[in-house]
């Protein structure tokens, strides 16, 4: 890759997975997990079982949203330590710099990222 250099995208990596995990902290008022404070938070005999539920299951889906994010900074960062970093995974082109600022765990360049979505059916807009 050219400018910039890797770790400055391992320390954009570090502090977006520093942020994550802090906001998780905040999140959930400690260790527990936000199933479990959400049910604290909620009087079960109220007898309001819909929205407890409703409650549990987006706290279930935001723990694994966090989790998928978690996992791709992590694996960004290896692609960093194993010089892989910036280069796209199925053309191997180099990823413009600007893409990568902008989403620093993309695995691939444009092109092939709007292919992959076109052929999964994905209508997510890309970076």
């Amino acid at each position: 890759m050219s400018a910039p250099t890797p770790e400055t995208f391992a320390q954009q990596l570090q502090q977006l997975r520093h942020d994550l995990i802090e906001q998780i902290r905040q999140q959930r008022g400690g260790k527990i997990g936000r199933a479990e404070a959400a049910e604290d938070r909620h009087d079960i005999q109220s007898g309001d079982w819909a929205q407890f539920d409703g409650e549990r299951d987006l706290a279930m889906a935001l723990d694994q949203r966090e989790t998928a994010e978690l996992q791709a900074i992590d694996a960004a960062l290896k692609r960093i330590a194993n010089g892989s970093y910036g280069y796209c995974g199925d053309c191997e082109a180099e990823i413009p710099a600007a893409r990568l600022h902008a989403s620093p765990t993309t695995l691939r360049c444009l092109t092939c990222q709007e292919r992959a979505e076109r052929a999964s059916g994905e209508t997510h807009p890309t970076l």
